[in-house]
């Protein structure tokens, strides 16, 4: 098994297949019990519905300037921005208009 894995080349997939959305750590290198990794990139201006979870989730925005919605509470997200949704939080992130997608790095972790 390998415990790593080249997070650019990932990056360099997703933009060549269009995709907005990837796990990248998951029981195929080691994480178990509710743990899972991935990024995601918000292109929209809007918010989607969102995401709740039965495990808390972290981020970290590595590009973009934005805001995020956990519940009925509105933050601003840039560059550098660590967050963390507990169990049960509705959140979804949207970017400024003027804004390249906000690219963010996700992780689950069990309660």
């Amino acid at each position: 098994m390998e415990y790593y894995i080249d997070g650019n080349k990932v990056l360099e997939q997703m933009h060549a297949q269009g995709r907005h959305a990837c796990d990248v750590l998951t029981a195929e290198q080691g994480c178990v019990n509710g743990c899972k990794a991935g990024y995601t990139f918000y292109a929209d201006t809007e918010y989607h519905k969102g995401g709740v979870h039965e495990d808390q989730e972290g981020f970290l925005v590595l590009e973009g300037t934005g805001m995020a919605k956990f519940d009925d509470e509105e933050f601003a997200v840039y560059p550098g921005m660590m967050m963390v949704a507990p169990a049960g939080v509705r959140h979804t992130i949207r970017r400024d208009p003027d804004s390249v997608p906000v690219k963010v790095f996700w992780f689950h972790s069990a309660v």
